[in-house]
Protein backbone atom coordinates (compact mmCIF):
# COMPACT_ATOMS: atom_id res chain seq x y z
CA UNK A 1 0.00 0.00 0.00
CA UNK A 2 1.73 3.61 -0.72
CA UNK A 3 0.14 6.89 0.49
CA UNK A 4 1.34 9.90 -1.08
CA UNK A 5 1.99 12.70 1.12
CA UNK A 6 0.68 16.42 -0.21
CA UNK A 7 3.11 19.33 0.32
CA UNK A 8 6.18 17.34 0.52
CA UNK A 9 8.47 19.94 -0.78
CA UNK A 10 7.54 21.64 2.68
CA UNK A 11 8.28 18.69 4.79
CA UNK A 12 12.37 18.03 4.29
CA UNK A 13 13.31 17.38 7.62
CA UNK A 14 13.86 14.89 10.57
CA UNK A 15 10.87 17.26 12.79
CA UNK A 16 8.59 16.20 9.79
CA UNK A 17 9.48 12.41 9.59
CA UNK A 18 9.05 12.42 13.41
CA UNK A 19 5.61 13.82 12.63
CA UNK A 20 4.75 11.41 10.27
CA UNK A 21 5.54 8.43 11.98
CA UNK A 22 3.95 9.99 15.31
CA UNK A 23 1.05 9.87 12.81
CA UNK A 24 1.47 6.21 11.08
CA UNK A 25 1.65 4.71 15.29
CA UNK A 26 -1.50 6.54 15.77
CA UNK A 27 -3.40 4.63 12.95
CA UNK A 28 -4.42 0.52 13.28
CA UNK A 29 -2.04 -0.61 10.89
CA UNK A 30 -2.72 -4.35 10.22
CA UNK A 31 -0.22 -6.74 12.22
CA UNK A 32 3.07 -7.81 10.71
CA UNK A 33 3.28 -5.06 8.67
CA UNK A 34 6.83 -2.83 8.09
CA UNK A 35 6.22 0.99 7.45
CA UNK A 36 8.37 3.25 5.62
CA UNK A 37 8.40 6.95 4.45
CA UNK A 38 11.07 6.82 1.04
CA UNK A 39 10.49 9.57 -0.84
CA UNK A 40 8.04 11.47 0.83
CA UNK A 41 5.72 8.25 0.23
CA UNK A 42 4.92 6.03 3.02
CA UNK A 43 4.87 2.48 2.21
CA UNK A 44 3.18 -0.60 4.15
CA UNK A 45 4.41 -4.08 3.41
CA UNK A 46 3.73 -7.43 5.02
CA UNK A 47 6.30 -9.22 6.52
CA UNK A 48 5.93 -12.99 5.09
CA UNK A 49 7.70 -15.95 6.91
CA UNK A 50 10.38 -16.05 4.24
CA UNK A 51 11.18 -12.72 4.50
CA UNK A 52 12.36 -13.31 8.36
CA UNK A 53 13.99 -16.51 7.92
CA UNK A 54 16.16 -14.76 5.44
CA UNK A 55 16.66 -11.84 7.60
CA UNK A 56 17.33 -14.31 10.65
CA UNK A 57 19.85 -15.94 8.82
CA UNK A 58 21.76 -12.20 8.01
CA UNK A 59 21.17 -11.51 11.56
CA UNK A 60 22.80 -14.74 12.88
CA UNK A 61 26.20 -14.39 10.26
CA UNK A 62 26.32 -10.58 11.72
CA UNK A 63 26.53 -11.68 15.35
CA UNK A 64 28.57 -15.11 14.17
CA UNK A 65 31.12 -12.43 12.80
CA UNK A 66 30.71 -9.75 15.43
CA UNK A 67 29.42 -11.08 18.35
CA UNK A 68 26.16 -11.01 20.16
CA UNK A 69 26.58 -7.39 21.17
CA UNK A 70 27.41 -6.33 17.92
CA UNK A 71 25.33 -2.96 16.75
CA UNK A 72 22.78 -4.90 14.76
CA UNK A 73 19.63 -3.93 14.01
CA UNK A 74 16.47 -5.07 12.07
CA UNK A 75 12.96 -2.82 10.89
CA UNK A 76 14.48 -0.20 13.29
CA UNK A 77 13.89 3.83 11.57
CA UNK A 78 17.16 5.30 10.54
CA UNK A 79 16.60 8.94 8.94
CA UNK A 80 18.53 9.25 5.85
CA UNK A 81 19.34 12.22 3.97
CA UNK A 82 17.03 13.21 1.00
CA UNK A 83 13.70 14.41 1.15
CA UNK A 84 11.56 12.13 3.70
CA UNK A 85 13.70 9.18 3.90
CA UNK A 86 12.69 7.16 6.87
CA UNK A 87 14.12 3.81 6.24
CA UNK A 88 13.92 0.58 8.41
CA UNK A 89 16.39 -1.47 6.51
CA UNK A 90 15.79 -5.24 7.27
CA UNK A 91 19.22 -5.72 8.72
CA UNK A 92 21.44 -2.65 9.43
CA UNK A 93 25.22 -3.39 11.22
CA UNK A 94 26.35 0.14 12.11
CA UNK A 95 30.21 0.78 13.47
CA UNK A 96 31.29 -0.38 16.63
CA UNK A 97 31.17 2.01 19.38
CA UNK A 98 28.22 3.89 16.99
CA UNK A 99 26.19 5.87 19.66
CA UNK A 100 22.52 7.20 19.38
CA UNK A 101 21.82 10.73 18.38
CA UNK A 102 20.11 13.34 21.06
CA UNK A 103 16.46 11.48 19.91
CA UNK A 104 17.32 7.93 20.93
CA UNK A 105 18.13 6.94 17.08
CA UNK A 106 20.70 5.41 15.22
CA UNK A 107 22.60 7.77 12.93
CA UNK A 108 22.85 7.05 9.15
CA UNK A 109 26.64 8.20 9.40
CA UNK A 110 27.22 4.78 11.50
CA UNK A 111 25.82 2.20 9.43
CA UNK A 112 28.60 0.04 7.58
CA UNK A 113 26.35 -2.47 5.90
CA UNK A 114 22.41 -2.74 4.70
CA UNK A 115 20.64 -5.78 3.79
CA UNK A 116 17.17 -5.60 2.16
CA UNK A 117 14.79 -8.45 1.11
CA UNK A 118 12.69 -7.85 -1.46
CA UNK A 119 9.03 -7.78 -1.16
CA UNK A 120 7.29 -7.50 -4.33
CA UNK A 121 5.48 -4.57 -3.54
CA UNK A 122 8.48 -2.43 -2.62
CA UNK A 123 10.87 -4.36 -4.87
CA UNK A 124 11.43 -1.15 -6.90
CA UNK A 125 11.92 0.78 -4.11
CA UNK A 126 14.80 -1.28 -2.89
CA UNK A 127 16.54 -1.20 -6.47
CA UNK A 128 15.97 2.33 -7.18
CA UNK A 129 15.53 5.24 -4.21
CA UNK A 130 17.03 3.51 -1.82
CA UNK A 131 19.89 2.15 -3.73
CA UNK A 132 20.97 5.75 -4.33
CA UNK A 133 20.03 7.00 -0.88
CA UNK A 134 22.44 4.30 0.49
CA UNK A 135 24.92 5.05 -2.39
CA UNK A 136 24.95 8.76 -1.28
CA UNK A 137 25.21 8.16 2.57
CA UNK A 138 28.61 6.23 2.06
CA UNK A 139 26.72 3.00 3.11
CA UNK A 140 29.85 0.72 2.45
CA UNK A 141 27.66 -2.51 1.43
CA UNK A 142 23.91 -3.11 0.64
CA UNK A 143 22.98 -6.62 -0.10
CA UNK A 144 19.47 -7.39 -1.70
CA UNK A 145 17.99 -11.07 -1.06
CA UNK A 146 15.39 -11.89 -3.04
CA UNK A 147 13.55 -14.90 -2.51
CA UNK A 148 10.96 -14.95 -5.39
CA UNK A 149 14.56 -15.38 -8.19
CA UNK A 150 16.64 -17.01 -5.58
CA UNK A 151 19.46 -14.35 -6.43
CA UNK A 152 21.72 -11.47 -4.09
CA UNK A 153 22.80 -8.04 -5.73
CA UNK A 154 26.16 -7.17 -3.51
CA UNK A 155 27.09 -3.81 -4.24
CA UNK A 156 30.19 -2.01 -2.40
CA UNK A 157 32.10 0.87 -3.10
CA UNK A 158 29.66 3.80 -3.32
CA UNK A 159 30.62 6.76 -5.07
CA UNK A 160 27.91 9.50 -5.24
CA UNK A 161 24.57 8.45 -5.51
CA UNK A 162 25.34 4.91 -6.99
CA UNK A 163 27.72 1.81 -6.17
CA UNK A 164 30.56 1.46 -8.45
CA UNK A 165 30.70 -2.65 -7.86
CA UNK A 166 27.50 -4.38 -8.23
CA UNK A 167 27.80 -8.54 -8.08
CA UNK A 168 25.14 -10.82 -8.88
CA UNK A 169 25.11 -14.08 -6.93
CA UNK A 170 22.92 -17.14 -6.72
CA UNK A 171 21.68 -18.40 -3.78
CA UNK A 172 24.44 -21.27 -2.50
CA UNK A 173 26.67 -18.90 -3.31
CA UNK A 174 28.93 -17.11 -0.80
CA UNK A 175 28.59 -13.44 -0.53
CA UNK A 176 32.36 -12.86 0.27
CA UNK A 177 33.05 -8.79 1.96
CA UNK A 178 36.47 -9.38 2.68
CA UNK A 179 37.44 -5.81 1.38
CA UNK A 180 34.93 -4.08 3.96
CA UNK A 181 35.11 -6.63 7.05
CA UNK A 182 37.95 -8.87 6.57
CA UNK A 183 37.51 -13.11 7.21
CA UNK A 184 33.50 -12.19 6.61
CA UNK A 185 31.80 -13.92 4.00
CA UNK A 186 28.19 -14.61 4.71
CA UNK A 187 26.75 -18.03 3.21
CA UNK A 188 23.50 -17.80 1.38
CA UNK A 189 23.33 -21.61 0.68
CA UNK A 190 20.37 -21.81 3.71
CA UNK A 191 18.55 -18.60 2.16
CA UNK A 192 14.66 -19.78 1.47
CA UNK A 193 13.32 -19.07 -1.65
CA UNK A 194 9.26 -18.14 -2.24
Amino acid sequence: MTIELTDRTEMAGSAELDDLFERLGRMRLPEGYKVEIVEGYVFMAPQPDVHWQTIRRIVRALEDRFGMDAPVTSDVRIDFPGELNGFAPDVAKFADGAEKNELGRRRYQDVEFVAEVIFKGTAENDYGPKKGVYAAAGIPVYVIADPYLGRCRVFTHPQGDDYRSDLSLTYGEPIRLNDTFPDFSLSTAEFPRD
